[in-house]
């Protein structure tokens, strides 16, 4: 996938979505069913895969990579849900899209006869034009009390896409907003992720037994994406290597590989790069054999994830910075790869697992003693 990757980077990036060839070698290949239950033909890879192949991807592009862990993770969220909704959304194709929108205060909803009457617009709704469905965050209110937490299945006929992706980078994920107003959600069709709530359960997962399905989204809702911008600074360390490797500077003549300040950019590019990987993948690892054992994950744990996945990704874009940097005036044409390595790593970046303003405190404030509270943690 690597070679057909980077060669469809600059049309998906022009289609701002995954382009239709691109869909096409997912489906064929049948990567997309890796975390689908095996009783909708999939194949239930060990949890490491999310970072695995994703990085691999991500080496090809990013926008691909990321695309590609948002459609095949919603296969993985859609095995929580009440096996009627399953049959409903893959039982005449267990291929087809499902796309997001995760932000619970976007959406509003009130309970009605048979399920919820859902409002809102959401952003970020990555690989939407390529979906026949849509997973929908709300907060279910009674006047203005809140009293659940609810991912909402929606098909595509009854929300808007607004064309709003004109982007600094991952311009290729087609991550839109939709909206709608007033629709009618059933019952079997809104999942309660109101977590911290005593003897919640997922449906699904009565069914659905391999310990991958019990992992928590709260504390993992950032490695899959994560592995396409490991993989998007792995491809900008490649493409450093091998620019280096070919030519001397522009001025001197000289050998840039003799410079020992670009010897140690690249030593400290690779440094980071690794060490992302490598704690990502421990983390996965170390959650799937806790679930296998039959473990719980408490607030702590899921906040350690957490606070990891942001400070791997915070390593992975500043090796990206440093190899840009070293790239010079070339790093500013469209024509070098380095340059949308770049604006990818820092408009990836910008995603709320991976601000570590924003993922630190909470495991600061619990290790410190202190009380950490969310309804869907």
């Amino acid at each position: 996938m690597i070679p057909l990757l980077k060669e469809r980077a600059a049309a998906q990036e022009e289609a701002t979505r995954m382009t239709d060839d691109v869909l096409q070698a997912f489906h064929e290949n049948g990567l997309l069913r890796y975390m689908q239950p095996k009783a909708w033909g999939g194949m239930e890879l060990p949890y490491v895969a999310m970072v695995d192949l994703t990085d691999v991807l991500g080496q090809g592009d990013a926008s691909s990579a990321w695309t590609f862990t948002n459609l095949s993770a919603h296969h993985r969220l859609l095995s929580m849900w009440e096996p009627e909704a399953q049959e409903e959304v893959w039982g005449d194709d267990p291929d087809v899209g499902i796309a997001s929108g995760i932000a619970y205060i976007q959406g509003r909803a009130r309970r009605v006869d048979g399920g919820l009457e859902l409002s809102g617009q959401w952003g970020f709704s990555s690989g939407v034009d390529v979906s026949e469905w849509n997973m929908l965050a709300c907060i279910v209110r009674d006047g203005d009390t809140p009293v659940d937490w609810c991912m909402c299945l929606v098909p595509r006929k009854d929300y808007e896409i607004i064309d709003d992706w004109q982007t600094l980078g991952m311009r290729g994920t087609g991550s839109r907003s939709v909206r709608c107003k007033d629709l009618f959600v059933p019952a079997h069709r809104a999942l309660s992720m109101h977590v911290a709530r005593p003897g919640h359960e997922f449906p699904g997962l009565k069914v659905h037994t391999n310990p991958i399905y019990k992992i928590p989204l709260s504390g993992f809702g950032g490695y899959g994406i994560g592995g396409s911008m490991i993989g998007n600074a792995q491809a900008a360390l490649d493409a450093t290597i091998d620019h280096v490797q070919s030519r001397s500077t522009s001025y001197t003549g000289a050998k840039m590989r003799d410079f020992q300040t670009v010897q140690q950019r690249v030593a400290h590019a690779a440094g980071k790069i690794e060490a992302a990987r490598v704690w990502l993948r421990n983390d996965c690892i170390e959650a799937h054999e806790i679930a296998r054992a039959g473990g719980t994950f408490d607030t702590q744990i899921k906040l350690k994830y957490r606070r990891n996945s942001a400070l791997a990704i915070k390593m992975a874009t500043e090796a990206v910075d440093i190899l840009h940097e070293m790239a010079g005036g070339n790093g500013i044409y469209d024509s070098f790869p380095i340059q949308r390595y770049f604006r990818d790593a820092h408009a990836a970046a910008g995603h709320i697992n991976f601000s570590v303003d924003a993922q630190l405190p909470a495991w600061g404030l619990v290790a410190l003693g202190g009380e950490f509270k969310s309804p869907t943690f």
